[in-house]
């Protein structure tokens, strides 16, 4: 059995509730027009954020992906430089692993910045393809979470797919 894990290039939420990584300003707004992200029944915008690692890491501790398919890369082309929440601050200590998901009420995020790329990578087919920026945000994740990315989403279409 091989257990993929989905998870968007940054973070998305519904509803109410604790989002550390949220962006309430123009990168959200990004995020939300250029990844649709817009209920399917409500039509209500979607919570958006920066990628947190730090809720994926703990996804991965409790589900054991062997690799990640990481979906809407391509929402992130022109966003410019781009943040990865890789620790959360809890009363004043930096945490990369989140021991319960109560500590997500209080925690602040801890990010890391990356180059943004601006190029359009509908058409990319193969990872060598991709811009660098794009190829190290996904070396990023494989990174700091030690999980390989396998399938990269590089638009809306079924065929604008990267397998590696």
């Amino acid at each position: 059995m091989h257990i993929v894990g989905i998870v968007k290039a940054y973070q998305t939420r519904v509803g109410t509730g604790p989002m550390p990584t949220e962006q309430e300003n123009e990168h959200g707004e990004y995020m939300q027009q250029h990844g649709a992200e817009f209920g399917a029944t409500t039509g209500r915008t979607r919570r958006c954020g920066w990628l947190d690692l730090v809720l994926l890491r703990y996804a991965h501790n409790i589900c054991g992906f062997d690799s990640f398919a990481v979906t809407k890369l391509d929402v992130l082309s022109g966003a410019g430089k781009l943040k990865v929440c890789n620790a959360y601050e809890v009363d004043g200590i930096k945490y990369t692993q989140l021991e319960s998901v109560d500590d997500i009420e209080k925690a602040t995020a801890v990010y890391e910045e990356l180059e943004g790329f601006d190029e359009d990578i509908t058409k990319c087919r193969s990872f060598d393809e991709l811009p660098e920026a794009a190829k190290a945000y996904i070396k990023f994740i494989e990174e700091k979470t030690g999980v390989p990315v396998k399938y990269i989403g590089v638009g809306p279409g079924r065929e604008e797919l990267i397998l590696r």
